[in-house]
Formats: C-alpha cells, structure tokens, sequence
C-alpha cells in the first residue's frame, strides 16, 4: 500500500510503499484489548499495601476475661473486628505483571498500526530535523497538518531539537521507533511516523509471523 509523505510544512514531497504485513492487518479487538491490559498491568506500580495482624502495633494480653462481662469473647485488640486492627487479606506489595507471548504482542502492535491506516489517521512525515527548538513554531506546524491529538514515531532516536519543541504541546507524544507499542498509539488520535520510523518498524515486525 503506498501512503503520500509530507514535511512539517504540510507539503508533499513524495511516496512511500507501506508493508500490508504490517500496515493492512486484519483489525482485530480481542488481540488489542489482550496487549493493553498487558501493558497497563505492567505499568501499575504495586505498592498498596495494608497491615497485617502481625504488623499492627499494641500488647498482646487479652482484652478481658473470657466469660462473665456480657460481651462478645475477644483474643486480641489487634484482631480485624476491633477499631484500629489489622486488614484481613487485604492488599500487599507485588508485581502485576504476568507473561503474553511475544507473537501476541507483535501481532497488536501491527494491528494497531493497522487501525490507524484503516481509518486514514496515519501521516508519514519525510524528518523531524528542524532547524529550531521553539514550540510555537511546531505548534503552527501541527495547526496546518490538522493535528491536534498525535503519537510521533521517529527512527532509532527523535531530533533533539524537535522533541524539545514538541514536549510542551498538550496532547502530542514523541517515541523513536524501539518505543513504539499499542496502547500509546490508541491513546491519541493520529498516528504520525517518519520515513525512518517506517522502515525501522518494518525492520523490527517485519520477521514476525502475522
């Protein structure tokens, strides 16, 4: 499939021959809900946590005595029932992270990519080599293109100059290729890679079975 190149002065300055492979995958919901929740459950930090019983702090002696006051036999004041006492099962810190096969997660990878052609929200951009760091001025560039909510993807790494000028601009990410993963190209609305970022991509689904 090929796809128009454009510059950041909206122009188009050429064609680029898109991998059907990995760009006209078949869109599939089950595989992207699979690799998101993957991944938000390797983002989550883990450390709630509530204190057990031996962790509470206070004497160990019994309330009072067992029979005679009238009340409800007690062990402990300590004990979940009692104001102040520990949490029964309650949470500990851990690891929420768990395996997904790696064909898995090259396969939501290229179907989000997929998605974004599918529904015409992918921009190739020639470079993102730019001769200034102002965010004003890529700011502009973005107004012209119609890109208000946009994922970046460049090569091996982005123009120094040009990720400083994009990281003040609200709803704009900037990630080199090696970056790239589905649920930061589903979180905004246009996909924007450069020709580095195509082939880089290309490179590194491109041995994968799809």
């Amino acid at each position: 499939m090929k796809l128009a190149v454009k510059n950041l002065q909206n122009a188009e300055v050429g064609q680029i021959e898109l991998s059907a492979d990995i760009f006209g995958v078949t869109v599939r919901k089950d595989i992207l809900h699979r690799v998101v929740n993957w991944q938000r459950a390797r983002a989550q930090a883990g450390t709630h946590k509530t204190k057990g019983i031996s962790e509470i702090q206070g004497t160990t002696k019994k309330p009072y005595k067992q029979k005679g006051t009238g009340n409800a036999r007690q062990g402990s004041l300590r004990s979940a029932q009692m104001r102040g006492g520990a949490t029964i099962f309650g949470p500990v810190v851990r690891s929420h992270e768990y395996d997904l096969p790696k064909k898995i997660r090259s396969l939501g990878l290229k179907i989000a990519l997929s998605t974004k052609a599918a529904a015409g929200k992918l921009i190739v951009l020639d470079t993102t080599e730019t001769n200034s760091h102002k965010t004003k001025e890529l700011a502009a560039a973005f107004g012209k293109m119609g890109l208000q909510s946009a994922l970046v993807i460049d090569g091996e790494k982005v123009g120094e100059k040009f990720a400083l000028a994009a990281r003040n601009i609200p709803q704009v990410d900037v990630l080199p290729a090696g970056g790239a993963n589905v649920l930061s190209i589903l979180k905004r609305d246009t996909l924007v890679i450069t020709r580095a970022g195509v082939e880089k991509l290309q490179e590194r689904l491109g041995g994968q079975e799809s």
